[in-house]
């Protein structure tokens, strides 16, 4: 049995420089019924595309893991959260209004610890549900890279803010109803997934996704170190 996730770096533990800090909301964006977009205030806040927060309210002792969803030269941060059921701070946050505070930790994680590769290799994302945030934010940061995204949801509904990415590196995958005339899975679509020797692949979301992609992966061919893993659940 292969372990998948990576083993943690110190660049895993929480940045102890930026200290636990309250931000005020600044807006909340709903895409669809159950997932939603929080901005607020980044004052100053310095990050890596592809890191990690810690998300909570003050003088509240629950706290969630979110990647960034914001690029690195916008002046605020954002979020991207699927409510969940009795997940306390996801039903918190889609109650909330512009102006609320949040408690903000880190940022923290190495994830993109490759993106200096980004203009010399070929990044390939592999997403699904909001595990697509972190790669939102590396798309937005580093402009002109040479990416593939892979998108796994249920609907087309989910498939958020795909504007946003080029219509011709950006590939949807509906597992729940039919899109360009077929239905398809994240792992039915990277079987038929030409490889290149000068790609880094980049996988984020459901913890089976992950699993079952990466054993794909390794039959085509493609060396460990050449895949980075960020599980959701």
């Amino acid at each position: 049995m292969i372990n998948i996730s990576k083993t943690k770096s110190p660049e895993d533990k929480p940045d102890r420089s930026a200290a636990s800090d309250l931000r005020r909301i600044i807006q909340i964006r709903h895409l669809t019924d159950k997932v939603f977009i929080v901005r607020f205030e980044r004052a100053g806040l310095k990050f890596r595309p592809g890191q990690r927060l810690i998300i909570g309210f003050d003088k509240e002792p629950d706290q969630r893991e979110y990647s960034i969803y914001s690029g690195e030269q916008d002046d605020y941060l954002e979020i991207l959260v699927r409510e969940v059921e009795n997940g306390n701070i996801s039903s918190n946050l889609k109650l909330s209004e512009p102006g609320r505070f949040l408690k903000v930790n880190g940022p923290f994680g190495s994830f993109s610890s490759g993106s200096f590769s980004f203009y010399r290799r070929k990044p390939v994302f592999i997403a699904t549900g909001t595990g697509i945030s972190p790669f939102h934010s590396i798309i937005k940061s580093y402009s002109g890279i040479d990416y593939t995204l892979i998108h796994g949801v249920r609907y087309k509904v989910e498939a958020y803010e795909s504007n946003e990415y080029d219509p011709r590196r950006y590939f949807l995958c509906t597992s729940g109803e039919t899109h360009k005339n077929q239905k398809c899975r994240v792992t039915k679509f990277i079987r038929t997934f030409m490889a290149e020797p000068d790609m880094l692949f980049y996988l984020c979301g459901n913890g089976s996704m992950i699993y079952e992609v990466w054993h794909i992966l390794r039959d085509k061919g493609v060396p460990d170190e050449n895949i980075f893993t960020e599980r959701y659940f």
